[in-house]
């Protein structure tokens, strides 16, 4: 009975060191702050980058496989990178095509916002990658909508662009706002690999600590502040598609 309770106390002081918790607190939700920031600009830049290619993988006709043929080359290329990949390419190469001057300084090292370059190397490799994966969620909504919408608005003189514009995308983003959400949750995981090229964000600050002290009481501090964020958002999306099963089950066009 006693070693079980040594047990107990081992994996409690390992997991669940409260002191050490509180004594790097600060330094823990200082990396925190730094993945909300970067989950909240890389999933907004995502969703705007997302539809866009979208849109262009639907441009109909033979002159619309110039912007329709590159934009699905585009996703499917992405979507078969790792994200890992994809930073440490944007990691080395802006820097090295900066100081060749094939690049612009302020787009090679960019320090927008007061925010390090490491910061929006990670924006720009999330946004690259997750757009991509969001692509195919809002053409899913799009061909969810019915065919006759987009004749019905041609009907009216609407362009093909026009239709999209007011008719389609708008009943298609209402669609998809469930795996969209779902989307977000992983992105903002994912996050925590642009800690690779050097950003304390909220895995990295709980590894630093754990390094020095030699406990992972940081690192479940770390998991713990995840967990408040994707939580409430897991239960909001649960909630979405129970609303939008009923929405359906009623006949109730969403």
């Amino acid at each position: 009975m006693q070693a079980l309770w040594d047990s107990i106390q081992a994996i409690q002081d390992e997991f669940f060191n409260f002191k050490l918790m509180f004594d790097n607190f600060d330094a823990v939700i200082a990396g925190f702050w730094f993945t909300l920031q970067l989950s909240i600009v890389a999933g907004a830049l995502s969703l705007i980058w997302g539809l866009i290619l979208a849109v262009l993988r639907q441009t109909p006709g033979r002159a619309g496989g110039l912007l329709r043929i590159p934009a699905i080359a585009y996703i499917n290329a992405l979507r078969g990178v790792p994200l890992l990949l994809v930073i440490l390419i944007i990691f080395t190469s802006l820097g090295q095509l900066t100081s060749e001057g094939a690049v612009p300084e302020f787009i090679g090292i960019p320090t927008w916002g007061g925010r390090p370059d490491v910061f929006w190397y990670g924006v720009i490799a999330i946004t690259l990658t997750y757009g991509a994966y969001m692509a195919e969620v809002y053409r899913a909504g799009i061909e969810a909508v019915p065919g006759g919408q987009m004749e019905a608005a041609r009907s009216l003189g609407m362009s093909h662009m026009q239709a999209m514009r007011y008719v389609i995308v708008p009943q298609a983003v209402r669609k998809v706002i469930p795996p969209l959400l779902n989307d977000f949750i992983a992105l903002m995981k994912d996050t925590a690999l642009v800690s690779v090229i050097g950003l304390v964000e909220v895995v990295q600050a709980a590894r630093d600590v754990q390094r020095e002290s030699l406990n992972s009481s940081a690192l479940m501090l770390a998991a713990i502040l995840f967990l408040l964020v994707t939580i409430p958002l897991a239960m909001l999306l649960d909630r979405l598609i129970k609303r939008q099963q009923a929405q359906v089950s009623r006949g109730v066009t969403i």
